[in-house]
């Protein structure tokens, strides 16, 4: 870790450790040992400043409880970890995240009803409203992370035995919770590109409902799956599922956050997303947006009474279980939200960026994109067997070998040792971090003297 980067933690944990003094102190201020603790605090903070300014010292802390290590890999390099970069804080959701971060920082004004969503101190009604609004729908509540929302659809339309129809590159989440409710999993089969098309769909809800002698429950699929990236016939294939009745949810999980989503448009009775993953918000955190003709079931409060105590409790939705994110989690995406509207207004530019990479990767001679390609995502699957992986045949580190250099350029994501298929993602790089991440795999590629062309090679055809 560079000394600037080192003092820099050392001053921002120096700052929570002065914060901790006023913590410990009565309301009237403080008293003479702890002013006294509070300037030699100070005094530290100063010449840890002097240091970062001047670039220099040694580092004093490496630990966090002396366990931690601190993580810095968003500071000291190019991450371009498949599921991590579109989580990325804003500043201001770091802000948040400070000021926050304690257990039930968002009830501090909590008062009847006693719901998260009707909070408005700080503004978490708004921001429900505002949720609904940008994704066009008709109601939004705030989940546990993506699979969270996945959970509280199946078990309010699910049954024992009914069958749930997701696609054959869905995430294991969405299988666990058709799982959980008793449900079944029905995959659409991909075409020869690795998509999931319209007329597929409707072919498998027939075969269901000729196997089981009703239709399906629900239509659960990707907008883009999570192991190419592809993009998936969503709106096409929301049309079938209103065809036939059927209730249709749209896994935003790679979009919401990322790129423009508009429910309705789509044909979404529900729309999932992911805070941690595509919101720049802590995890666990997303969203579940649903529309007024499914709202009144999802978002059912309880009737249950105790047959002692007779207690009731209020408006608690049920299958939220009542509150859902009570601290830093809610607030960061609250942070975030203005960043995240206007940054999905420019996803054009960051697929721009995502192709400028990838045909830099395609110029070096084996390498291959198993996803679609142009591509439509900065997220790609990539397969390098024919030209990094030649060099780990023979190098002592075997696959090793790649990750050593990258993190010598300063890059870190790819899966340890991983030399012939693997993820990769180029979200939030700005054109300067673009452009070295792409001389950065070619200069790798020339000093193991793998051919470089000119120009790209089209990859072959999956």
């Amino acid at each position: 870790m560079s000394i600037k980067i080192q003092k820099t933690f050392e001053a921002l944990f120096e700052l929570e450790e002065i914060r901790g003094i006023f913590r410990e102190a009565v309301p009237t201020g403080l008293n003479a040992e702890e002013e006294a603790a509070l300037q030699k605090k100070i005094t530290e903070l100063k010449a840890i400043i002097a240091d970062l300014e001047a670039g220099t010292g040694t580092p004093k802390v490496t630990k966090i409880a002396g366990t931690l290590n601190v993580r810095s890999r968003e500071e000291q390099y190019i991450n371009i970890h498949p599921i991590q970069a579109a989580g990325r804080l804003t500043d201001e959701a770091r802000k948040a995240l400070i000021s926050y971060g304690d257990g039930y920082s968002t009830c501090d004004f909590c008062r009847k009803p006693f719901r998260l969503d009707k909070i408005t101190r700080p503004s978490i009604a708004d921001f429900h409203e505002d949720l609904a609004k940008w994704l066009n729908m008709d109601q939004a509540r705030v989940v546990p992370g993506a699979r969270r929302g996945f959970q509280a659809v199946t078990s309010t339309l699910v049954n024992k035995g009914d069958s749930v129809i997701v696609s054959a590159l869905a995430h294991y989440t969405e299988f666990l919770a058709v799982e959980g409710a008793g449900g079944i999993v029905k995959e659409v089969p991909l075409n020869d590109k690795n998509i999931v098309t319209a007329e597929a769909t409707a072919d498998k809800i027939e075969e269901v409902k000729t196997e089981t002698g009703k239709l399906p429950v629900l239509v659960m699929i990707d907008h883009y799956d999570y192991q190419f990236a592809n993009e998936h016939e969503i709106t096409a294939i929301g049309k079938v599922a209103h065809q036939y009745d059927i209730p249709f949810l749209y896994n935003g999980a790679y979009t919401v956050g990322v790129q423009p989503v508009d429910g309705k448009k789509i044909g979404a009775d529900f729309v999932v997303g992911s805070g941690h993953k595509s919101m720049a918000s802590v995890a666990p955190s997303g969203v579940l947006a649903i529309n007024d003709d499914f709202a009144p079931k999802t978002l059912r409060t309880t009737a249950m009474v105790g047959d002692l105590t007779k207690r009731k409790f209020g408006i608690k939705e049920v299958e939220l279980l009542g509150c859902t994110l009570m601290g830093g989690t809610l607030l960061s995406m609250m942070a975030s939200f203005p960043t995240v509207k206007e940054r999905v207004l420019h996803w054009d530019e960051e697929v721009k960026k995502s192709n400028y990479f990838i045909d830099a990767l395609l110029r070096v001679e084996g390498s291959k994109v198993l996803s679609e390609y142009p591509r439509k995502h900065t997220l790609t699957k990539v397969d390098t067997t024919g030209s990094y992986d030649t060099v780990a045949q023979t190098h002592k580190r075997r696959g090793f070998f790649f990750s050593d250099e990258l993190t010598a350029h300063g890059i870190v994501g790819e899966f340890a040792g991983a030399t012939r298929t693997w993820k990769l993602n180029t979200y939030g790089l700005n054109w300067n971090q673009v452009h070295y991440l792409a001389d950065a795999f070619t200069e790798i590629a020339e000093k193991y003297e793998l051919p470089v062309q000119k120009e790209k090679i089209q990859p072959n055809p999956v």
